[in-house]
């Protein structure tokens, strides 16, 4: 299903002029759901007809425009959209194309749709043309030319005439009231018009809304069938955004994977890539499966883009399950069940709950319904709590997603301790780039392997306006607490090399390397082989016998395991002519912390 819609999209993609028809084409058309459900209700009024009107008008074209379509799900649509012309003309003779939003006010059937409603509305707007008719044809009959009608609320229409001429009024004449000058008569006949007359507007508006309630039900017979082509409209209506979208913001097609991997190159944000103003936005990679890339840990600096790299991935994610193409280089996207994320810091003091239970409840709904096909968005978890507190707390979350889950997750933090349950089965560290020069920070928004130990909290204060008195008082004290803190330069003795010597996990790196030490390492970086470093130890008995040096000759000797492919071989490797500036200045960074590791 998902990649009849990408055959869909890329349809639409390649075919700009099928594409920019379609586009015009459905702008005519309203919200047919809507309408449909307030012409089955009652609701409707005359307006939401000619809106209907225009829709369904404009169904003939977009049945022609699909006939060109080549993907499957387009020939779909196509043959299921119906098209309605005999409602279409129903309506249009009917309805005015300006009409009042109220039905019980009359004025919208047009003229000529209903003869008895035609002939109320000439007695309406010509009934003082047809009172004088009927005055000049009374002064005929009669032969009184000071006769006239005339009008009053107590009596109606009347017939008035002097005392002079009283002797030619006729039999049928029947006298209402006397004055002084006149005598006021009335007759059947103007009785009758008076009637039509007083009672025409009323009787308008009540015609006008019984013929609207007639058209409505002739409307509700065929309303299963216009919505299952209101459904079709639909989906060619997502179907050709996504393919506008595509097209305009330079996406591509993303190709679908069934093993649980998620390979994203050059990914871009959507939404953010466009917002920016004065900076290009910076692609990043994203590599997940459920084997040595289950579990990234993202460490680096406030306002480098950890979130931004994050919820880019989920983006990227949803995208390509919902059909769309997406901004990246290329992509190899495994769908997933379902997409979770715990991002931001918001409370609920309604309900009596903290940010901070609010995130723990966040987290504890993600482990509880998270499989290893879901996808897993975690930003700073434990942070509402104290430092030890939320460490403990985001350790075990990242320990009990590795063991007990499996799902695909992305954990940002600003715990650099947790770094070290990087392994080679499942967690995996990286961080943001940054380059330094003298007190000012860049913060080049690229993830590359490796974790950082700086979160420059301090510069972003600065960044954010913090009064300089306060930005150089956190400076001082930073350095203080440093200063006073315990060693952070621990190494990890592997757990073999702690049973044979019944020492502690961590020892404190010697201040000072000894002469002998030196040409220990000097010997084992020449000597890499097995058998060499063998013997080797053989012939240092001083090296075995002090739990120190046999670390450091343990670090030495694994070194091309930690490093992998030497600098000198990746500079060889090098495509220069085919590198951007960018890519050139993220490889040299990576080849500088390769050598201050390897140093």
């Amino acid at each position: 299903k998902i990649n009849d819609r990408l055959d869909a999209v890329a349809n639409l993609v390649s075919d700009f002029s099928l594409r920019n028809n379609l586009r015009e084409q459905l702008k005519e058309i309203y919200d047919f759901e809507r309408l449909l459900t307030r012409m089955e209700v009652g609701t409707a009024n005359a307006r939401d007809m000619n809106a209907l009107k225009s829709s369904l008008y404009v169904l003939p074209a977009i049945k022609k425009s699909l006939a060109k379509a080549t993907a499957k799900l387009l020939v779909n649509i196509h043959q299921k959209i119906s098209t309605y012309d005999d409602l279409v003309v129903l309506i249009d003779k009917a309805i005015v194309e300006d009409p009042s939003f109220s039905i019980r006010e009359g004025g919208f059937i047009k003229d000529g749709y209903n003869q008895e409603l035609d002939e109320y509305r000439n007695i309406a707007k010509n009934s003082k043309r047809l009172l004088q008719q009927m005055e000049e044809d009374e002064k005929n009959k009669t032969g009184i030319k000071s006769l006239k009608i005339g009008y009053n609320k107590v009596f109606g229409y009347y017939i008035e005439v002097r005392h002079s001429s009283t002797e030619m009024v006729p039999e049928n004449y029947i006298r209402k009231q006397t004055l002084a000058n006149a005598e006021r008569y009335i007759t059947p006949e103007l009785k009758e018009f008076e009637t039509k007359i007083l009672g025409a507007q009323e009787k308008i508006v009540q015609l006008e809304y019984n013929l609207f309630t007639e058209l409505r039900d002739i409307l509700k017979t065929k309303i299963s069938s216009i919505q299952n082509t209101a459904h079709e409209i639909a989906i060619l209506d997502v179907l050709v955004s996504l393919a506008q979208a595509g097209d305009e913001y330079n996406y591509i097609r993303p190709k679908l994977l069934d093993d649980g991997t998620i390979h994203i190159k050059d990914g871009r944000h959507p939404l953010v890539e466009r917002i920016l103003n004065r900076d290009l936005f910076v692609p990043n990679d994203t590599h997940l499966d459920n084997a040595q890339n289950e579990i990234m840990i993202i460490t680096g600096p406030n306002m480098a883009g950890k979130s931004t790299y994050m919820r880019q991935s989920a983006l990227l994610t949803l995208m390509t399950q919902v059909g769309s193409f997406i901004p990246a280089r290329e992509a190899s996207i495994s769908p997933v069940d379902k997409i979770f994320t715990r991002i931001g810091a918001s409370d609920d003091l309604v309900s009596g709950q903290s940010t901070f239970m609010v995130e723990m409840n966040e987290v504890s709904h993600i482990l509880k319904y998270a499989t290893n096909k879901s996808l897993v968005i975690l930003d700073e978890i434990g942070r509402g709590t104290s430092t030890y507190d939320g460490m403990s707390i985001a350790r075990a979350v990242i320990e009990h997603i590795r063991d007990h889950i499996g799902a695909k997750t992305l954990f940002a933090t600003h715990y650099h301790e947790l770094t070290d349950l990087e392994d080679d089965v499942h967690v995996k560290n990286y961080c943001i780039a940054v380059k330094e020069k003298g007190s000012d920070v860049t913060f080049l928004r690229r993830i590359i392997r490796g974790s950082a130990d700086k979160s420059y909290g301090i510069h972003v204060a600065k960044l954010a306006g913090l009064p300089q008195e306060v930005v150089k008082r956190a400076e001082t004290i930073l350095i203080d607490l440093e200063n006073t803190a315990p060693t952070k330069e621990k190494t990890i003795i592997s757990k073999e090399i702690s049973d044979e010597n019944n020492i502690d996990t961590t020892i404190k790196q010697d201040t000072a390397i000894t002469n002998d030490t030196s040409q220990e390492v000097n010997y084992l970086q020449d000597n890499q082989d097995d058998t060499e470093i063998a013997d080797y130890q053989e012939k240092t008995p001083t090296l075995t016998a002090s739990p120190t040096k046999k670390l450091k000759f343990m670090q030495v000797a694994e070194m091309p395991t930690l490093f992998g492919v030497s600098i000198s071989t990746q500079l060889k490797e090098l495509d220069l002519m085919s590198m951007t500036p960018l890519d050139a200045m993220n490889k040299l960074y990576e080849l500088q912390q390769q050598a201050k590791q390897e140093e």
